[in-house]
């Protein structure tokens, strides 16, 4: 059982964690006679907390830098203790190691009672979904066992334990330096009848239930092998909550594909029948599917996550620069990073006081927020009510984390009904026996949709064609198709229609339905249209993997919303003009580039 200690800086975590592995005989032999023998030679008085705070600027500062791990077993179980530093700067290395815990050990200093990072370090509990808290009252011999300083902490820290729906399951007075109520009941106040903190650890529960909740793997890798013959794709991942057994139908998301578990992988050993949580597995299906990291597998026949590109977080922000509304960021949830931007902040709190403002315009370091983020596209996840461990996520600023958080809520976005009838489409699908990486190994090309939009006089077409022929050149498996192939063809019933925006997403999803057609046959689609948007491109991605589709924009280029690829203003001719998306397509590894 993971268990994380927090609390305010010099509250004295370190120092119960120590006292609490002397009492139990958990340290190696000699480990406490050398490190009082460490503290004579120079001069320090000892502190229980230096046998676990391993690092050499934590034992000079007397501050606990990084989260530390000790082991230690009692008859009932075995223990992780995470020590998780308690100074404001490196709030952030708190949250991490918190975010592996079961329960939590809050330690406030009955000297100086309910501070801004006691609050703090309870909020975050709170949003990690950390329901099992037990609050140590220490350093009691400071205040002479004072059991009036002891019940006005107990008041003032369960009202606000109580305002963010937190009950936590005790309050413990301890001295950690002297052992009171460490593991032996203690006569030193006899005015306190209760748990010790061993008592505490054991009375907590583990978290079993995760292999009840429904399925959830985020896709992780997916490992080929080809020698001898070797053709197996091994879908590989962490079982974040419930279990997978052999013929059981699955589905991932978001692209909403579907496969039946062939067999359960395994390292030198018989292939088992079923894996739970929390292992790591392999597995292959009775199908060949293109299934890449950051998908989302889940059962069938199991209650589905939520897909949306738009969620409502209750987040904490940990960057030194605020988080602004127009910059794009990333988010990681499972294995799957998205870009994101920051569309509404709803509040902000204030974590020591618990009030709110609700009018800001950037969320501040350490400031904890509600607000709403949009993301590139979907994600599959669970809300932090349904499944904690599925509902969180990080924030990465510049290569660095610089916030989390949990989702709260799914909101609709604009993609709602068409993501529907992809993931039917999807499900009915009738997968080729040749496999896509197969048609990729033979045409010696990767399938993509080439979306080349402009103005409407830029010469888009000629372009186009030209593109064409130096690819057919090449070799290559390529095709044109103009939109209004499309317009009089395929939609030739709707043409005519009056209801021109419904007509116009009408338009755009069956070009979507034919590209996902030719690109599953592994062909290089050209298409062009006029000034695309943003808007247009949603559909499109929907639809269409996003990471097959680039965007050319020809010609000058006035305000427009949509994400290019590439912008192509100043070119001589046609045929530079091609050359030049030529060399794009070889950049991407869509077409292979000669040494």
């Amino acid at each position: 059982m993971n268990i994380v200690f927090v609390g305010h800086v010099d509250h004295g975590k370190s120092t119960v964690i120590g006292r609490l592995l002397v009492d139990t005989g958990s340290l190696p032999e000699g480990k406490l006679e050398q490190v009082r023998e460490n503290c004579e030679r120079n001069s320090k008085p000892f502190e229980y907390a230096f046998l676990i705070d391993a690092l050499k600027d934590e034992q000079s500062q007397g501050i606990t830098i990084d989260s530390a791990r000790v082991f230690f077993k009692t008859t009932k179980r075995d223990y992780i203790i995470i020590d998780a530093p308690g100074h404001i700067e490196f709030l952030k290395n708190m949250i991490t190691g918190a975010a592996h815990a079961e329960a939590a050990l809050l330690v406030i200093d009955a000297n100086e009672g309910v501070r801004e990072n006691s609050r703090r370090h309870g909020y975050m509990l709170s949003m990690l979904g950390i329901n099992q808290i037990c609050v140590l009252v220490n350093k009691m011999d400071l205040v002479g066992y004072s059991q009036e300083t002891y019940n006005a902490i107990v008041e003032e820290y369960s009202a606000f334990l109580g305002r963010i729906n937190v009950k936590p399951s005790c309050f413990i007075p301890v001295s950690g330096f002297l052992g009171v109520n460490i593991t032996d009941k203690d006569k030193t106040i006899p005015w306190y009848s209760g748990n010790t903190v061993l008592d505490a650890l054991e009375e907590f529960t583990t978290a079993g239930d995760t292999v009840e909740k429904p399925f959830r793997m985020p896709v992780q890798d997916v490992y080929k092998f080809t020698r001898f013959g070797d053709n197996r794709r091994i879908i590989v991942g962490s079982i974040a909550s419930g279990s997978v057994a052999v013929s059981d139908e699955l589905l991932f998301f978001p692209s909403g594909k579907r496969g039946m578990v062939k067999e359960i992988e395994a390292f030198n050993a018989h292939p088992p029948a079923v894996a739970s949580a929390p292992a790591a597995v392999g597995f292959t299906l009775n199908e060949q599917i293109y299934i890449k990291r950051g998908e989302l597998a889940v059962k069938a026949d199991e209650k589905k996550p939520h897909i949306t590109s738009r969620i409502k977080t209750s987040l904490f922000w940990l960057g030194r620069k605020p988080m602004l509304a127009k910059k794009e960021y990333y988010l990681k949830i499972g294995s799957a990073k998205v870009p994101l931007r920051l569309e509404q902040i709803l509040r902000v709190i204030n974590a020591n006081s618990l009030d709110w403002s609700d009018i800001k315009n950037s969320i501040e370091r350490h400031d904890v927020a509600e607000c709403i983020l949009t993301l590139s596209h979907p994600i599959a996840f669970d809300t932090s009510e349904e499944n904690p461990l599925m509902s969180r996520f990080v924030i990465i600023d510049d290569y660095e984390i610089s916030g989390g958080g949990i989702i709260n809520e799914e909101l609709g976005d604009s993609q709602s009904r068409l993501r529907d009838n992809v993931y039917l489409r999807n499900y009915k699908w009738v997968t080729s026996g040749i496999p896509v990486e197969q048609r990729a190994d033979r045409y010696n090309q990767r399938s993509a949709l080439i979306l080349i939009t402009g103005k409407k006089d830029a010469g888009k077409k000629t372009i186009a064609r030209a593109l064409e022929k130096k690819l057919f050149e090449d070799g290559k498996i390529v095709y044109f198709m103009g939109i209004g192939n499309v317009l009089y063809g395929v939609d030739a019933d709707i043409k005519g229609s009056d209801i021109v925006e419904d007509v116009k997403i009408e338009h755009i999803r069956r070009l979507a339905e034919i590209a996902h057609l030719m690109m599953e046959a592994g062909i290089i689609l050209i298409v062009t249209a006029i000034e695309l948007r943003q808007s247009d491109l949603e559909i499109i991605k929907t639809i269409v993997n996003p990471d097959k589709i680039e965007t050319i924009w020809i010609g000058e280029q006035e305000a427009t919303d949509l994400a290019i690829d590439k912008h192509i203003e100043n070119a001589k001719n046609v045929d530079e003009i091609a050359g030049i998306i030529k060399e794009t397509l070889q950049e991407k590894r869509i077409i292979f580039k000669p040494w």
